[in-house]
């Protein structure tokens, strides 16, 4: 993954659109990689799982959102899952309540593993991590990534639920 060299400042990085966004790590661009059909493909239909559930689980789903997990740091998340009260904010600072990782094949879990760090210090509880070609999911928490159920990522105490087996099959 290419990290262009020279140093910005969170102003200048957050008056500037990049195409496609860029993650903004301690002064530079962290460019993300996307684009594949399934990265593209299971981003998509998470996000539809969310929006159509939206009223009934009280949340809004986004798609590659700047959320500034720290002073000098913004990562895109490919999916966040924000609590329907939560203020509207054009790059979010309110701790969303699910971020949503999609593994690209040229990504790598340890590089993953810091950007799901990154949500954790901010405050995000519910952290997940999709890999399309390998067809399964983590959770990530205070000990690290964790092998998900191979059926199903929940919220504990909500309805909040993905299906696995019905979102990997979408692949096929």
């Amino acid at each position: 993954m290419a990290t262009t060299p020279s140093l910005l400042t969170i102003e200048q990085y957050l008056r500037t659109s990049y195409h496609p966004d860029a993650d903004y790590v301690d002064g530079e661009i962290e460019e993300r990689n996307l684009g594949e059909y399934e990265h593209a493909k299971i981003q998509t239909l998470i996000a539809v799982i969310f929006t159509l559930n939206q009223k009934q689980w009280h949340t809004n789903a986004i798609v590659e959102q700047r959320i500034r997990v720290a002073g000098a740091r913004v990562r895109i998340a490919d999916i966040a899952v924000l609590r329907a009260d939560a203020p509207r904010e054009s790059v979010t600072l309110t701790p969303p309540l699910i971020c949503i990782e999609v593994l690209s094949p040229e990504d790598r879990l340890p590089r993953a593993e810091l950007v799901l760090a990154d949500y954790r210090s901010m405050g995000v509880e519910n952290i997940w991590l999709v890999d399309p070609m390998r067809r399964v999911a983590y959770t990530f928490d205070a000990n690290g990534l964790h092998l998900a159920d191979a059926t199903r990522l929940t919220v504990p105490n909500t309805p909040i639920h993905l299906d696995l087996t019905e979102a990997f099959a979408a692949l096929d």
